[in-house]
């Protein structure tokens, strides 16, 4: 109870957010370097809530809803770090970076500021993926070897990022490379194309093949394992990626309209050229596997959940992003910026039906 009034919340006010309110054993000082995108108001919520002292570092530009006791620090991570000189905490947690060089002056400057530096990375790193089943002993590429691609520049930053952390913090230093986060606050309109679209109900385009497997991680799942790893000072580097067991897309489907009791009539489409050819190679949790493509959603998860990563049902995520969802701004529902469009799928189905 105590921690719930430092952080400016009633027990019920904390069980509509699904902030866990048991406190560790001894409070921590915690610098979150972000802290106001996606997973920030998560993590900053449920460290108040667990009786940790928590400040956030960010360019101001950005509101979110977040307890008052919070202490806010104004800066910019391309080197307008002072507000962060001449203070300590127990534990860092690097929330806000993919430029190798933002990472490198933050643990430069905080090497002997902290007890701990957690840097949120991403199981892109793995990029090409090119067999199943990557894990966090598999060897990483730091250098870019085709410009272009982006997905390959976005793995090979994150991994540089990752050296900063290790090299500079070496026992001290974490890592957690979470898979496609979703869940309220999303600040894509990937996964929430789900929800919506299956309470739309009707003919539902269901790209892929039977077997593609398809890996999220609920955004809060994330913040509390973030915040356990650092309250029992571990180290090392965890891949983060739910659920617990194998999921199939074709299960997923199945499962969220269950979870929404949305009258959907799947139509599967499993071959790879067809949805190619319509731009259909993405609908989270759900991508075409294939290429360098091949295993980003089977990665292994064993280290973390035997760390204490812990996983919300399926339909609770589903349903809760709906909601969310619900009450976003109006422009952004009317103009989503989702990977099949109304139109994509009319289309698909259309000529889906006419070739069988």
């Amino acid at each position: 109870a105590s921690a719930l009034a430092l952080a400016g919340l009633t027990p019920d006010a904390a069980r509509a957010l699904d902030i866990g309110s048991a406190s560790p054993v001894a409070p921590m000082d915690i610098l979150i370097l972000g802290g106001t995108g996606f997973i920030g108001p998560h993590l900053v919520r449920h460290a108040v809530a667990r009786g940790h002292r928590v400040t956030i570092f960010t360019r101001g530009r950005r509101e979110a809803e977040l307890p008052a006791s919070v202490v806010r620090l104004i800066g910019d991570r391309n080197g307008k770090l002072e507000a962060l000189e001449g203070k300590r905490w127990d534990a860092v947690i690097d929330d806000s970076a993919t430029n190798p060089e933002y990472v490198r002056l933050s643990t430069a400057l905080l090497k002997d500021a902290t007890g701990a530096y957690l840097f949120t990375s991403s199981t892109g790193v793995h990029y090409p993926y090119r067999t199943r089943g990557p894990s966090e002993s598999d060897a990483v590429d730091y250098d870019l070897t085709d410009p272009k691609d982006l997905s390959a520049k976005f793995g090979t930053d994150k991994a540089r990022c990752e050296k900063h952390v290790t090299d500079t913090f070496g026992a001290r230093g974490l890592v957690v490379r979470p898979t496609y986060i979703v869940g309220p606050g999303d600040t894509t309109d990937r996964f929430p194309y789900w929800p919506q679209r299956l309470m739309k109900g009707g003919e539902v385009l269901a790209p892929g093949k039977r077997d593609d497997p398809a890996q999220i991680i609920d955004v809060r799942d994330l913040a509390e394992f973030m915040l356990r790893v650092v309250e029992e000072k571990r180290s090392g580097i965890y891949n983060v990626a739910g659920p617990r067991k194998t999921l199939t897309a074709r299960e997923f489907y199945t499962e969220a309209a269950k979870a929404l009791n949305a009258k959907a009539n799947f139509i599967y489409v499993d071959d790879y050229d067809f949805l190619v050819a319509h731009k259909i190679e993405e609908a989270i949790p759900w991508a075409l596997l294939k290429g360098n493509d091949y295993g980003m959603m089977s990665i292994r998860n064993d280290k973390a959940i035997a760390a204490g990563l812990t996983f919300r049902p399926l339909a609770t995520t589903v349903r809760d992003t709906l909601a969310w969802w619900q009450t976003v701004p109006e422009a952004r529902r009317l103009a989503p910026r989702f990977t099949i469009t109304g139109e994509q799928e009319a289309k698909a189905l259309a000529d889906w039906k006419a070739r069988r």
